[in-house]
C-alpha cells in the first residue's frame, strides 16, 4: 500500500509557491530543509542524518557542490570522457554530434530516428520517431529556453549549475528499453529499480542487488508490474560496470540499458528526485540510509 503521505496539502502548496524563489535566494540550507518536509513529512536532520532522505540531502547541498568530477559525470556530455576513462567506452550509445545551440544542428545530415537531450538537465529530451514530423520552430523554441535554464539553480541541485549547457543528439537504441538503475552505497551495489512500459504504462519494480523484490522501497506512488520480472543474462557484468564508476563517490545512481544482450549507458545520478522520496514503507528509509556511509563528510566540518 503506498505510503499516506502522498496525499498533498495543495491548498498549502498555493500559498507557498510565490515566495519558493524568495526562500531559495535567502537560504538554499533553510529552503531545502522545508522542501524536505513539505514532501515527506520528516524533518531533517543536518547534524546527524540517519534516514537515506536525510542523507541525500546532505550530500545534495553539502557535498556534491564541491566535488567537481560530480558535476562532470552528471552532464551528459563530460560524462562520456569518464565512462571511456574507466574502460567502457563499448557501451556509450552513439551519437551524431554536441552542439552549442540549436541552430547549429543540420537536421538533413540526421536520420529519421534520433533522441535529443540537454547536457546539463534532466527531463529537457526530445525523442524524433519521424524527422518529417518536426515542428522546427516549436522544437528551436523547447531548446533556445531549456539552454538559457541554469538547472541546478532552478531544482537547488548546485552540482548542475556548473554542467555547460550544450545539445547532445544520441542514435535511436530502440523502442523505449528496459532500464536498470543500481544504486550504489560507497562502492558497493545495494538494490536498484527497474523500469518497464515507458511512454505506455510505465511501471517501477524495485529490487535488492541480489533480485530479491524490495516493494518497501517503492516510492512517490510509483506502480510496480503484476508479473515477475526475469533478471538478463547480463546483469552481473551490469553491476561490476556500475560499481566501478560509481566508486569514488559515496552514492551514485547508475542507469543502463540491455538492448538484445548488449549492454548501454543511460547516465549517473548523484542525488535522485532530489532525495524527496516518499517510500512505501518507512522502515526502507532508515534500512537504505544504513547502507549509505557520509560520516567523513559530516566529521570534516
Amino acid at each position: 500500500m503506498a505510503n499516506k503521505n502522498l496525499k498533498e496539502n495543495k491548498l498549502k502548496r498555493a500559498i507557498v509557491s510565490p515566495f519558493r524563489n524568495i526562500v531559495k535566494a535567502i537560504s538554499k540550507k533553510w529552503y531545502v530543509s522545508y522542501q524536505y518536509k513539505y514532501i515527506t513529512h520528516h524533518k531533517m536532520d543536518w547534524k546527524n542524518p540517519i534516514r537515506y532522505t536525510q542523507k541525500l540531502q546532505y550530500l545534495r547541498l553539502l557535498v556534491y557542490p564541491k566535488m567537481e568530477d560530480v558535476s562532470r559525470c552528471a552532464g551528459r556530455v563530460t560524462v562520456r570522457d569518464y565512462v571511456k576513462e574507466c574502460g567502457y567506452e563499448d557501451i556509450l550509445i552513439p551519437i551524431y554530434g554536441v552542439f552549442d545551440k540549436f541552430d547549429d544542428i543540420d537536421f538533413d545530415k540526421l536520420p529519421d530516428k534520433f533522441v535529443m537531450k540537454c547536457s546539463h538537465a534532466c527531463a529537457f529530451n526530445y525523442i524524433c520517431l519521424d524527422k518529417k514530423e518536426i515542428n522546427y520552430a516549436e522544437l528551436k523554441g523547447k531548446f533556445d529556453k531549456w539552454l538559457k535554464i541554469d538547472y541546478g539553480k532552478k531544482i537547488v541541485e548546485p552540482h548542475y549549475s556548473r554542467i555547460k549547457p550544450q545539445i547532445i543528439i544520441e542514435q535511436w537504441i530502440g523502442d523505449f528499453p528496459t532500464e536498470y538503475k543500481i544504486h550504489v552505497f560507497n562502492g558497493e551495489a545495494k538494490y536498484m529499480y527497474v523500469v518497464t512500459g515507458r511512454t505506455r504504462d510505465i511501471r517501477y519494480n524495485n529490487y535488492y542487488i541480489d533480485w530479491t523484490p524490495f516493494d518497501g522501497a517503492q516510492f512517490n506512488g510509483w506502480k510496480k508490474t503484476d508479473y515477475e520480472l526475469s533478471i538478463p543474462d547480463n546483469f552481473s557484468d551490469m553491476v561490476k560496470i556500475a560499481e566501478k564508476l560509481a566508486k569514488p563517490y559515496p552514492l551514485v545512481r547508475v542507469d543502463l540499458y540491455d538492448i538484445n544482450g548488449k549492454i548501454y549507458f543511460g547516465e549517473m545520478t548523484f542525488t535522485p528526485a532530489k532525495g524527496t522520496l516518499i517510500l512505501d514503507d518507512d522502515k526502507a528509509d532508515f534500512e537504505i540510509g544504513e547502507w549509505l556511509d557520509i560520516s567523513q563528510y559530516i566529521n570534516a566540518k
